[in-house]
């Protein structure tokens, strides 16, 4: 008979076969998670084992039985039998081998029902029967036996799979034909079914696509994308995951609602979280800190201030523009004699010449107010000495002479005198360009209308403003719905009843002329009064 002479090569055959079943375990693609949670395996194999040269056995093959239980963290524990009856070279006398043994496995899962695993353990190898007297007395006796291999599984269904294992098993002889100490190392190799019994398949409790036997976050809110632990991901922080995040680049630290996206209570564009002063009015213009911007100090915020380069100290009204009750041209408020006699020359202290201011205290101007900052209204307005005041004609920018609308300004030394109303454009109506805020000289033909609306008050006009095409329709008509409605606050705080004004912004739909030269631009941007039939 042929002797069976290690053929794998001694240790080193045995490690390269070892680590080539581990590098395969290690480099096997996962395909998907473990769908099914194991407990206990049951398996049978066919099993070929070699022996050391030593003892002088031929390789053989033989049958293996095993059961197992699978444990936390993907390690199993199993016994295994394996029973072979190689031949001895000198003689061809049959000897039963019997390997039995205690393994722990770490498992490697890999895909849906398959793994990979590494082995080691401790057992027994027994030869033969009491060593009797054969041509091979070194094959009997007992021994103990450090065990050491790899494999992996096949799943053909989720409980049934097909197995194979190699295996070392380095024996310390005991029995009294062997050497005291001498070192016996066999190998082997398996190829069988395990059942796998009492498994249960895992669930995804969360249904984010990780099964919970892998994910660390077991309770992620539908549609949240979560990275391979299970977990969700969140850009930007603000604690509503990716996926469910509609907002996914908030800016760090706002509040956001539960889509993500940020909160701005008082809608200032600063969003809430950021937003230092949370309560800020409508319309009003902020910093980045969300609170209001004052630009000339008179304590009405931008966006609402009217008159937004008032000087410091002057007295304003509720949409922040000054005064000057005397009409000497010193605003209320730096004015240090406040009464002035109409028609009075005064020093830039609103003082005549040589008199003591009769107002200490107010606030010094450094040189007398510019114009601009001047309410025309009261600085320009007629003296009832004048009687009657003249039109107010300027040339527009197409030079043409631009008239009043047509309407009877009564005087207002005549006070109770009431004067007609009819459509028309206002005269000097300006705003400051991209904005509906007005320029002051557009005082002088508002407090015009003032009085007469004072002196008819069953009157009820519409302020309709205008604009170019040179805008969207969109941004047209709001911007002009805004003039408009300036105009008609201006005229409130004024003394005219709110019931009669009615303001409407037009957009560019109602050009005055169809040219689009600069010239014909600027005569479209217009502010109209039409008197409207008084509601029920």
């Amino acid at each position: 008979m042929r002797t069976y002479l290690h053929p794998i090569g001694g240790w080193a055959g045995g490690l390269r076969l070892l680590a080539g079943l581990a590098l395969l375990a290690a480099c096997a693609p996962s395909a998907a998670a473990q769908q099914r949670k194991y407990l206990v395996e049951l398996g049978a194999a066919g099993a070929y084992q070699s022996f050391d040269k030593e003892l002088q056995l031929g390789g053989a093959a033989g049958g293996l039985g095993r059961v197992g239980v699978w444990l936390p963290l993907n390690f199993s524990l199993e016994v295994e039998g394996l029973f072979t009856s190689p031949k001895t070279d000198p003689g061809n006398t049959g000897v039963s081998v019997r390997n039995v043994g205690v393994s722990g496995l770490y498992n490697i899962l890999i895909g849906s029902s398959s793994s990979a695993f590494l082995r080691g353990g401790f057992g027994s190898t027994k030869y033969g029967g009491d060593c009797p007297t054969v041509s091979n007395p070194l094959a009997c006796g007992s021994s103990t036996a450090l065990i050491a291999g790899a494999g992996f599984r096949i799943g053909v269904t989720p409980t049934v799979m097909v197995r194979t294992d190699g295996m070392l098993l380095r024996n310390r002889s005991a029995g009294s034909s062997l050497r005291e100490s001498q070192t016996i190392v066999n190998y082997g190799a398996s190829l069988g079914v395990s059942v796998m019994l009492g498994s249960k398949p895992i669930l995804d409790a969360d249904g984010d696509g990780v099964l919970d036997n892998r994910d660390r976050c077991t309770d992620t809110p539908p549609g949240a994308s979560v990275d391979g632990r299970g977990c969700p991901s969140d850009g930007d922080s603000d604690g509503v995951p990716d996926g469910v995040d509609r907002c996914p680049t908030t800016v760090a630290g706002a509040a956001v609602d539960n889509r993500g996206c940020s909160k701005d209570s008082d809608g200032d564009n600063i969003p809430d979280g950021l937003d230092r002063c949370p309560d800020t009015p409508a319309g009003v213009l902020v910093d980045p800190r969300g609170c209001p911007k004052d630009s000339d100090a008179d304590q009405i915020p931008d966006g609402l201030d009217r008159c937004s380069e008032t000087p410091r100290g002057a007295t304003v009204d509720a949409l922040g523009c000054p005064g000057d009750e005397d009409g000497d041209g010193v605003l209320d408020g730096l004015d240090r004699c406040p009464r002035t006699a109409t028609g009075a020359a005064v020093t830039p202290t609103g003082c005549p010449p040589g008199q003591a201011p009769t107002r200490p205290g107010a606030a010094q101007p450094s040189a007398a107010p510019p114009p601009a900052a001047q309410p025309p209204a009261q600085a320009n307005a007629p003296r009832p000495s004048t009687g009657q005041p003249q039109p107010n004609v300027r040339p527009d920018t197409l030079g043409r002479p631009l008239q009043r609308p047509n309407v009877s300004v009564p005087s207002r030394a005549a006070g109770a005198a009431r004067g007609a109303l009819s459509a028309g454009v206002i005269p000097g109506v300006a705003f400051v360009p991209g904005t509906a805020r007005l320029q002051s000289s557009s005082y002088v033909a508002l407090d015009s209308i003032a009085d007469l609306l004072r002196a008819n008050p069953d009157a009820r006009i519409e302020i309709g403003a205008h604009t170019d095409n040179s805008g969207s329709a969109a941004d047209n008509l709001r911007i002009t719905a805004l003039q408009a409605e300036a105009v008609r606050d201006y005229l409130v705080v004024k003394g005219i009843g709110y019931q009669q004004l009615v303001a409407r912004g037009y957009g560019s739909s109602v050009p005055r002329t169809p040219d689009t030269t600069p010239a014909a631009r600027a005569a479209n941007r217009r502010v109209e009064l039409r008197p409207v039939a008084a509601g029920p």
